[in-house]
């Protein structure tokens, strides 16, 4: 009887609950939402990866704008081009924090590099530099040679190299030296220099150790009460154990650096952030250079970018026939294609727009925080709510792109550059978008049309390449891309000359 009892009051107290929830939600003007919200965990046992494929099909099903529940945290999930506009124009600076995480705790030095700051006046000082100190037009034209130069380097190493090539390692070291170039003036593939080539080995282990900790899901983020068990201790540790390894790598640079005062002609990355360090040494600390966000971002999600568009030219060989016909009649084959050109290759713009619509870097763009009460489609978005945009949801909604999971650079014939309004944002929004968003589409698409303009390239098998998504932040290829590659017959005068 006893059982029987207490049976019915637990029943009756889960019903209560379901009630009341539902009757607060109702009067409160809140977005819809996914029913039922399990108690304590809300909607977390929906989550399966990869996440931004199970949050589209929830949207798909309930709305493109849903108020969900995850532990503790509320979560606006945002899936249409209207919606996102609301949230980063009228709302942008509501929407500008971020949430307080583990991983932005300790990797963003207790919330002070420019991706994890709150949105402040530190914030827009780290912007500041980013945007104009740093990747402003003036400092990318003046390390223009050394984007030059990579592709030129990366030319002759497939001359050279025999066939089959390992595109995703040479688009990713390409991209490793075009950055560390512009941060410490260092080549670190292919310098020929036993301990420089280590110094780059131990920076590219530090970046995937970077992406494999961030794509960690932090279950204590969500439920506080697990770090009780030491779930948040064992990926704190991690983080812990690897901080002062990045700590360590980058101090070497800032001390080198400092030592070769008044070296180079053009500053570099860290050059520019040590006379800042002059002016205002008690704010410019080495710790603030080290852990500000701004020497090591990017990397991976342009050459990843590139990777996905090779797979698809592969996949496409008539797509890849119309590029290279483009460039040959706008370049000629006299001379290189160089970043200027891009402008004038509507097609090859093309080809990285759709990319980056199919397979976008960033399929949820990274999560902001509402700092107040706000309005987004009629309905009351609560303070401390975390946004998240769905990116591959927007990209991927037939009722936005007509047959959106094929592959048709054609439907961008017409658009001006790499936004279609909200429907296409790949660099993020508002405040807080990409400040590197330049430098990717320089890189990207000079690299891009090299390739194109240079080389023919085939695929392995006639087995279409596999363009599975495997783990991470990034959306990287499941698999390493692989192709065939020789030079092109009316290119070979030019290529003889390198």
């Amino acid at each position: 009887m006893e059982v029987s009892n207490l049976f019915v009051s637990l029943l009756l107290l889960i019903a209560s609950y379901f009630f009341t929830s539902h009757f607060i939600r109702r009067f409160s003007n809140l977005p819809p939402t996914v029913f039922p919200a399990l108690p304590i965990i809300g909607h977390l046992h929906l989550l399966k990866p990869p996440v931004y494929r199970t949050l589209a099909k929830l949207s798909a099903k309930y709305g493109p704008i849903l108020l969900l529940r995850l532990g503790s945290r509320r979560l606006l999930l945002v899936s249409s081009p209207s919606t996102a506009e609301e949230c980063f124009t009228k709302n942008d600076s509501v929407f500008a924090n971020r949430p307080h995480m583990l991983y932005g705790k300790i990797v963003g030095n207790n919330y002070t590099s420019l991706a994890w700051s709150d949105y402040g006046d530190h914030w827009r000082n780290l912007r500041r530099i980013a945007s104009i100190e740093m990747l402003s037009i003036h400092r990318l034209n003046e390390s223009h040679d050394i984007r030059v130069d990579e592709g030129r380097f990366l030319i002759r190493k497939l001359i050279y190299h025999s066939s089959p090539v390992d595109l995703k390692s040479v688009l990713y070291e390409l991209t490793l030296n075009v950055m560390m170039r512009m941060i410490s003036g260092k080549r670190y593939f292919g310098s020929d220099i036993p301990e420089v080539e280590e110094e780059g080995r131990r920076f590219r282990a530090i970046l995937r150790e970077t992406f494999l900790l961030s794509s960690a899901t932090n279950v204590g983020d969500y439920l506080p009460i697990l770090s009780w068990l030491g779930v948040k201790k064992r990926l704190e540790t991690k983080l812990l154990v690897w901080i002062p390894h990045r700590d360590a790598f980058f101090q070497l640079l800032i001390e080198q650096l400092r030592k070769s005062k008044g070296e180079n002609k053009k500053k570099t990355m860290i050059e520019v952030l040590l006379s800042l360090q002059e002016s205002v040494p008690k704010y410019y600390t080495d710790e603030m250079i080290r852990s500000s966000g701004i020497l090591a971002a990017g990397t991976d999600s342009s050459s990843g970018t590139m990777e996905w568009a090779m797979s698809f030219l592969l996949n496409h060989p008539q797509v890849l026939q119309k590029a290279q016909n483009e460039i040959d009649t706008v370049i000629g084959k006299d001379r290189f294609l160089n970043e200027s050109d891009i402008i004038n290759l509507p097609y090859l713009r093309c080809i990285i727009n759709e990319t980056q619509r199919m397979k976008p870097a960033d399929p949820l763009l990274v999560p902001h925080e509402s700092s107040e009460d706000c309005t987004i489609e009629g309905y009351k978005i609560p303070s401390g709510t975390m946004l998240l945009v769905n990116q591959w949801a927007i990209h991927h909604d037939p009722k936005i792109w007509a047959d959106p999971e094929s592959f048709n650079p054609e439907r961008f014939e017409g658009l001006d550059g790499t936004r279609d309004g909200f429907k296409l944002m790949p660099f993020g929004s508002g405040r807080r978008s990409c400040p590197g968003e330049g430098l990717a589409v320089r890189v990207m698409g000079s690299t891009l049309g090299l390739l194109i303009q240079c080389f023919d390239w085939e695929r392995m098998s006639e087995k279409l390449v596999d363009m599975s998504e495997g783990p991470g932040l990034t959306m990287p290829t499941a698999e390493p891309l692989v192709a065939k590659c020789k030079t092109r017959l009316v290119m070979q005068n030019l290529l003889s000359q390198l």
